[in-house]
């Protein structure tokens, strides 16, 4: 089978890509990636030289190029991950996410439409539960809730969202679409929280954390995601959307400091003091939703799909990944 993956150098994709691999033997798979700051070609490392994968650097924001690559490769599947992610960047400035998230998102839709017309192919697109916005009480979010982002990030994403569903009702294109909690694990940049947490506290340099650290997010190990998408693309019904989560709700606070102590764990009391005291609170940012929770009941219920790992093995694995990464950084500098 052919499979296209966009946006396969990043944190998501690049896993996706190592487990599909991994578990699909006869594939042919296609990377494209416009290669931005957040795209790391090494994590792509163990997989280049598979005469199942290819690599091409594309833009999704440039149609033309698309359509040509789509033409020639003529995928029977499109994973699609390419996108700008980081909140922050989207408040300082937000056109970027617009035109690879919205623009990119709809030059996709459109040339797997018409590439499709003479056969058929299915399109998985990969989104947030910050499309959702606040979760309002104890409640949590599923697949029937209104999509009301407060951020622009999250709102170009909530704009993608309603095309992929546009096309499946307007042109009756196959598509599936997937809402995950925060993800965590190896490979990730390291401006997301959990990288930034374990490679601050491993350089002896302050731990920044928003507000007061109250605000709570639902984490999602990166193995367990990756397996969830593989599900869906094989099984999900089309035009349907499905939510993906553990039920593992942690204030970002509790989990810094559990971080922090996993770090005293594994590097045997590496900093006097331990690393919790390496924390520093610093002023919340703009549009800074406080609870995201999601109900993956229906994922569970139609395709008895569950996390396997362990949430604190998880963090461990990952704690010693960024370690040993780090490690293999500053042998190489020397």
């Amino acid at each position: 089978m052919r499979i296209l993956v966009t946006g396969g150098c990043g944190f998501i994709g690049s896993n996706l890509i190592h487990y599909l691999l991994r578990t699909h033997e006869h594939l042919h798979l296609l990377n494209i990636d416009a290669l931005t700051y957040a795209a790391n070609p090494r994590n792509l490392e163990g997989v280049e030289g598979d005469p199942r994968y290819q690599f091409k650097q594309i833009d999704i924001a440039d149609r033309s190029a698309l359509r040509a690559t789509l033409h020639e490769f003529r995928p029977e599947g499109i994973f699609h991950l390419a996108a700008e992610t980081h909140v922050d960047n989207s408040i300082r400035e937000p056109e970027p996410f617009i035109q690879a998230n919205v623009i990119g998102t709809f030059n996709l839709l459109e040339e797997a439409r018409l590439l499709w017309e003479e056969g058929e192919g299915r399109f998985l697109h990969v989104s947030t539960d910050e499309v959702f916005g606040v979760v309002e009480g104890g409640g949590s979010f599923d697949e029937d809730s209104p999509l009301r982002p407060n951020n622009p990030y999250s709102a170009t994403k909530a704009g993608s969202d309603h095309l992929v569903r546009a096309w499946y009702q307007t042109y009756g294109l196959d598509v599936v679409t997937t809402n995950c909690s925060n993800n965590f694990g190896p490979r990730q940049h390291r401006e997301k929280l959990i990288p930034t947490v374990i490679t601050s506290a491993l350089s002896g340099k302050p731990i920044p954390v928003y507000g007061e650290g109250q605000n709570i997010r639902d984490w999602l190990y990166i193995e367990d995601h990756c397996a969830a998408l593989d599900l869906l693309f094989s099984e999900g019904k089309a035009g349907e959307t499905y939510v993906i989560g553990t039920r593992n709700e942690w204030k970002n606070i509790d989990l810094v400091r559990m971080i922090c102590s996993t770090l005293d764990e594994v590097e045997g009391g590496g900093l006097e003091g331990g690393y919790a005291s390496l924390i520093t609170f610093v002023e919340d940012r703009l549009g800074h939703d406080l609870r995201y929770a999601v109900d993956p009941s229906k994922i569970e219920r139609e395709f008895g799909w569950k996390a396997e790992r362990g949430f604190k093995q998880a963090i461990r694995e990952t704690v010693i990944w960024y370690r040993d990464m780090l490690r293999e950084a500053k042998e190489g500098a020397v």
